[in-house]
């Protein structure tokens, strides 16, 4: 009897413990999104853009630490179409990435469910097509990751929010100009103009009113293009930087490069009447400047010139100074960037150093870009499969070199960096071009932890190194003839893309892939492949 009653009540307590796990797993998010070609008119006349669920730019995603996002998209194009979520680690899930190096793209009339969570993370992200030049049509949307009711925010509590999506456009047809860089003769034309949320020159209008705070999400979803942004009138408390808490500086002003976001707190201080959003393009011979209307409840007074100046257009110097003045807000909470529970980044042993360089080249008398003398081209058979059924011939480790070699001719290649799990890495990024470059990390927040002005970086550079409150962001700024150096703890198993974020230097072979790995097949480190995987190339034939 007494057996009885103690398995009666253990049985209980398992019923109990399991409806416990099942309510606690965290909440799912389910989008359906229609990719479609649809007529669009940016600069005031009709252009074919890529539009989803008719939308242009597509949808906001709006979560919170820990969602899970399920996202089933379906490919109404002409030609294959892959979507990467420019920011989220995909922790565990390098299959969800949405790049060629770690995804079969999505053939059109069919569709694909992207399945990933937003594993403690918070910020500013964005999305956008990352097959051929898709992203010059549209097909770019806004992601926001908000903190746990639970975690205190490291900020004044804000009123409101706004998304700005800010980027160069171009007239032409995206097929017209990859059209162009397949022949390997020319550059890509200077864009048309800068557009923010997709409206041209004073269309876009956000409301807000006096004397409240808001939180302005700004992202540059252009792509070739570094921006200053501003508003007439007011000053901009900048509080976060790509999932990083920062410290709480300042500006009047502020540059966001390709690829990059930052947000800014703003409060509504002035006269009740409409005020100028400015953004001008930077290191560029032809300025381009573009307005939105920052507008308080009830005003009855056009925004007025003149509008508010900005850096002088060519000054890398005062862009680097304020690069140096973006640095972590150490008494942050939630969500940290890797390693987690440590910001002590300064102290741990690095395992290996690794400088790469960029470099326009000729291979075959066509205009291409590359990595350490390899010009990045993907395989038929993604790198991340190629990786998992263990198909031989598809990347080798030994395709690019730590280093730079001086005089060595560009050559085409598959460039993988191969790394072992939880190694901590130091990477230079080396630009020996007169053009400013942004690089993107996939799956990762890296420290930034110096810039040289118009110099090669040397060993002797550390001693110069932020190596206590450097900010981690995804994508870095490397300014003309300069260098950029991170601190990275690879501690997220996968295929990871490294690439230039100004997407002709991508397509054209400025990229490379970071393999994360070790041996222990374990799901602690890394999720199985999905069910759902699209197979091509070689891995048809190993499923």
């Amino acid at each position: 009897m007494r057996q009885a009653i103690f398995l009666h009540i253990f049985l209980g307590t398992l019923v109990c413990l399991s409806g416990f796990y099942v309510n606690a797993e965290d909440p799912y998010l389910y989008y359906t999104w229609t990719v479609t070609y649809g007529t669009i008119s940016p600069l005031g006349y009709p252009q074919k853009g890529i539009l989803i669920n008719g939308q242009f730019p597509g949808p906001t995603i709006d979560c919170v630490t820990n969602n899970n996002i399920v996202v089933n998209v379906i490919n109404k194009l002409d030609e294959p179409f892959l979507i990467t979520w420019n920011g989220v680690k995909q922790r565990k899930t390098s299959w969800q990435d949405g790049v060629l190096g770690t995804n079969c793209p999505i053939p059109p009339n069919t569709n694909w469910t992207y399945k990933f969570q937003t594993k403690d993370q918070i910020g500013t992200f964005t999305y956008f097509p990352s097959t051929g030049l898709h992203r010059f049509a549209g097909g770019f949307g806004a992601f926001n990751i908000a903190q746990r009711s639970v975690i205190s925010i490291p900020y004044p509590k804000f009123d409101g929010e706004f998304n700005l999506l800010i980027g160069d456009w171009f007239k032409a047809d995206p097929k017209t100009l990859q059209n162009r860089l397949d022949k390997g003769y020319s550059y890509l034309p200077f864009p048309e103009a800068l557009l923010i949320n997709g409206l041209p020159d004073g269309r876009a209008v956000f409301t807000g009113e006096k004397g409240k705070t808001y939180k302005f999400r700004v992202s540059n979803v252009g792509t070739e293009t570094s921006i200053n942004f501003r508003i007439q009138g007011h000053v901009m408390t900048l509080v976060e930087v790509e999932g990083a808490h920062s410290l709480q500086e300042v500006y009047e002003s502020f540059d966001i490069h390709v690829g990059q976001s930052a947000a800014f707190l703003v409060t509504l201080n002035g006269s009740v009447k409409d005020y100028f959003i400015v953004a001008n393009s930077r290191f560029t011979k032809k300025v381009l400047t573009t307005t939105a209307i920052l507008s308080y409840a009830g005003s009855q007074s056009r925004a007025q010139g003149p509008l508010p100046v900005g850096p002088s257009t060519r000054d890398i110097h005062w862009s680097m100074k304020q690069a140096r003045t973006v640095r972590l807000n150490l008494t942050a909470n939630a969500a940290r960037p890797n390693p987690q529970g440590s910001f002590h980044y300064g102290t741990i042993p690095i395992v290996r150093t690794i400088v790469l360089a960029n470099s326009e080249t000729r291979i075959g008398g066509k205009l291409r870009y590359a990595v350490n003398g390899i010009s990045y081209v993907d395989p038929e058979t993604p790198l991340k499969l190629a990786d998992w059924f263990g198909i031989p011939g598809v990347f080798s480790l030994n395709t690019i070199k730590d280093t730079p070699t001086p005089g060595r001719p560009a050559v085409y290649g598959a460039s993988v960096i191969g790394t072992t799990l939880h190694d901590f890495v130091e990477i230079v990024f080396q630009n020996n071009e007169s053009k400013l470059q942004s690089w993107h990390l996939d799956g990762y927040s890296s420290y930034i932890v110096g810039y040289g002005l118009k110099q090669q970086w040397t060993a002797d550079m550390r001693k110069r190194y932020n190596l206590a409150d450097g900010i981690p962001r995804h994508t870095i700024q490397v300014f003309p003839k300069s260098w950029t150096a991170i601190l990275v703890s690879l501690d997220n198993k996968g295929m990871w893309n490294l690439r230039s974020a100004i997407w002709s230097r991508r397509y054209l072979g400025q990229q490379l892939y970071v393999r994360v790995w070790n041996n222990e097949h374990s799901l602690f480190t890394e999720n199985d492949i999905p069910q759902n995987a699209i197979l091509c190339g070689q891995a048809k034939k190993s499923s």
